[in-house]
């Protein structure tokens, strides 16, 4: 690493973002300080202040920074996919593997919490609209008759029960409890929901998530 002042604000800042990066991966969102940052780079913690606002500041663009590259393998995973029912799979099937990958990381996204009265960023909030918007837009792929508010509705619902066996992964209570592993269980969650959201298009039949009118 240079000298303090080789490094321009933007270098300070990307690097540490990269140590706070670290230092989650390792330890979790609790490990996680200016003290800590400022020491893995080797500047004072007032430095960082010049950069970022306050600590809640540095956790923000840092899960900006994991939503970006979560994001980045959905995307690719969708694109890889020609059919939706295909497609949804890769999506859910990638994201579990991120979360399982980069566990700590992941979790940071969900368990960083601002103080009371204080906004979430917009900025944060469009990267999780983003990916939402890939879950979305194929299952409007799968079922194009349906309401964006169904579709909408329908994303949420099965991203919920993804999520879950995230967490369930995470603490290993599957494996714990003698159960299949992960991936079996986010097949059991996926064939029986797709196939009947599939089946509910051909027909033209009302989707049971249909928010009442």
């Amino acid at each position: 690493m240079g000298r303090r002042n080789e490094h321009s604000r933007a270098e300070l800042r990307e690097i540490a973002l990269q140590a706070a990066e670290h230092l989650v991966a390792e330890g979790g969102l609790a490990a996680l300080s200016t003290r800590k940052v400022a020491a893995h780079i080797g500047y004072t913690v007032g430095s960082l202040y010049l950069v970022f606002h306050n600590l809640d500041d540095l956790i923000i663009q840092m899960n900006e920074r994991t939503l970006d590259t979560l994001h980045e393998r959905l995307a690719a995973a969708r694109h890889a996919q020609r059919e939706p029912v295909a497609a949804i799979r890769a999506l859910a099937n990638t994201y579990i593997a991120f979360a399982l990958e980069q566990s700590h990381r992941w979790l940071a996204i969900y368990q960083h919490h601002l103080p009371e009265g204080q906004a979430t960023p917009p900025s944060l909030n469009e990267r999780v609209s983003n990916m939402f918007a890939l879950v979305q837009d194929t299952l409007t792929a799968l079922c194009p008759r349906r309401s964006s508010a169904e579709i909408a509705l329908a994303a949420r619902a099965l991203w919920s029960g993804v999520h879950g066996i995230c967490i369930l992964g995470i603490d290993q209570k599957l494996e714990i409890a003698d159960g299949p592993p992960v991936a079996t269980v986010a097949e059991a969650l996926l064939e029986p929901y797709l196939t009947g959201l599939a089946g509910l298009e051909r027909t033209g039949r009302l989707h049971p998530c249909t928010p009442p009118g």
